[in-house]
């Protein structure tokens, strides 16, 4: 068996939003389950629209959510490649050179759409004479190019949707080369897939067209066909596809404090028969990958959920599993992860145990006794049952009438980690001043 490789391919023309970070995360959790390897392709023919800065932020997304790439491509370097099949291809009359102007195309779509037919391109450009197409040139215009698909069915075996079948005599001979000699996704893909040996492509639904065109494609070239999987494409919580989902970017949940193993764990168990959990590394994550579980329905995608979904993840993390990332040691961590909805803010519980803070005195008659009765330290967990069941003998309260303005007073907030873990990470000097109204 040939050595499995897979690849996500890019274009440069805008921000990583989820729906590609979906597709590389799939392509990468399969080529690690199967130990194969992944190509990251950049897809930058597109000269005006592709842009550095794009570029940049595709792999800092990336290499942030931890999806390593094996090898790279770029195939703006691999126009010679391209023309050299097309030329091939063209010498076969597989490749045909084409003049209607959009206008005109755009008419025989809407002719034939209203007679109740399939908006197929007919061929018309194949019947043209040497005369037809001179003429043609000498008004200047510029022949646009398509492939010629072969008749008969297209059939594959689809990783996610089953058995496709398509009808090649139903579906348009695609452009390959717009009349300004840039060419378009299709060919160059296939020639990139062949010489790269690539044997699984992961994709979203929307492509599955694209596909049987494909398919063809792979057979005129002479490569081997890779297996396909088309990915339900997600929508947004009003059940139809979102425009705001193609603008949430990575590095927009990045900078919110959302977790990579959060993002990488949610997208990958969306609109599965299996429970969204988060995975404590993408190995594990890698190892649960089954395409057979994917619905066919689309995913709702919500970033609200998202973010429940970090909180659950960033509340069950282990001190181990930051890696260095806060100022602070396990058992702090621990006591404080909790309360803690993303990473970052651990800072304001740092914050209120080490440098000063100004109480808020909702009751100076109890503070100032709770002041009082403050045992010596050392403090540990026990501590604070001691010193409250002391309290409460003294003057009788009880519930919130006393856990409220003694965290008020402590914290300054209205709510956050149990005192009793708080307690002994603030200090008894602290907390003597501070329930004596000080700014400490």
């Amino acid at each position: 068996m040939s050595e499995i490789k897979v690849r996500f391919a890019p274009s440069p023309t805008g921000h990583m939003h989820i729906g590609n970070t979906r597709t590389a995360l799939f392509n990468w959790l399969l080529a690690k389950k199967l130990g194969g390897t992944f190509l990251l392709r950049i897809d930058d023919t597109d000269k005006e629209r592709s842009k550095k800065e794009y570029e940049v932020e595709i792999r800092d997304a990336l290499q942030w959510l931890g999806l390593a790439w094996t090898s790279e491509a770029r195939q703006s370097a691999r126009i010679d490649r391209y023309r050299q099949v097309t030329e091939e291809l063209m010498a076969k009359g597989l490749v045909y050179p084409c003049y209607e102007t959009q206008e005109e195309l755009e008419l025989m779509r809407k002719t034939l759409l209203a007679k109740g037919r399939p908006p197929i391109y007919d061929r018309r450009a194949l019947t043209l004479t040497k005369e037809q197409i001179a003429a043609y040139e000498k008004e200047g215009r510029r022949p646009h190019y398509r492939f010629k698909l072969a008749e008969g069915e297209i059939v594959w075996e689809d990783m996610v949707r089953g058995c496709c079948r398509y009808a090649a005599e139903n579906l348009s001979d695609p452009v390959v080369i717009r009349a300004d000699g840039s060419y378009l996704y299709h060919l160059p893909s296939v020639i990139d897939d062949i010489d790269f040996a690539i044997t699984h492509i992961i994709r979203g639904e929307d492509h599955v067209t694209n596909t049987a065109s494909q398919i063809r494609m792979f057979e005129a070239v002479g490569g081997q066909v890779p297996s396909f999987a088309h990915l339900p494409l997600l929508t947004g919580r009003e059940g139809k596809l979102s425009k705001r989902l193609g603008s949430v970017g990575v590095a927009e949940l990045r900078a919110e404090g959302i977790e990579a193993m959060a993002i990488c764990s949610y997208l990958a168990k969306l609109g599965t028969s299996e429970a969204v959990e988060p995975f404590a590394d993408l190995n594990s994550l890698a190892e649960s990958l089954d395409l057979g579980k994917l619905g066919r329905s689309q995913p709702k995608f919500s970033e609200d959920d998202l973010r429940r979904f970090n909180t659950h993840l960033v509340r069950n993390l282990s001190y181990e599993a930051l890696g260095g990332r806060v100022e602070a040691d396990e058992k702090f961590w621990m006591a404080v992860r909790g309360n803690l909805n993303v990473v970052d803010d651990i800072k304001l519980w740092l914050s209120i145990c080490r440098q000063p803070v100004r109480p808020t005195m909702e009751d100076e008659e109890l503070t100032t006794l709770a002041a009082q009765l403050l045992p010596a330290e050392p403090w540990d967990e026990e501590t604070f049952a001691a010193w409250v069941n002391e309290i409460k003998a003294r003057t009788g309260r009880k519930g919130k009438a006393l856990f409220h303005p003694l965290r008020k007073a402590i914290t300054g907030m209205e709510d956050g980690p149990e005192l009793k873990i708080l307690l002994p990470l603030i200090g008894r000097e602290r907390v003597s001043r501070r329930l004596n109204g000080e700014y400490a």
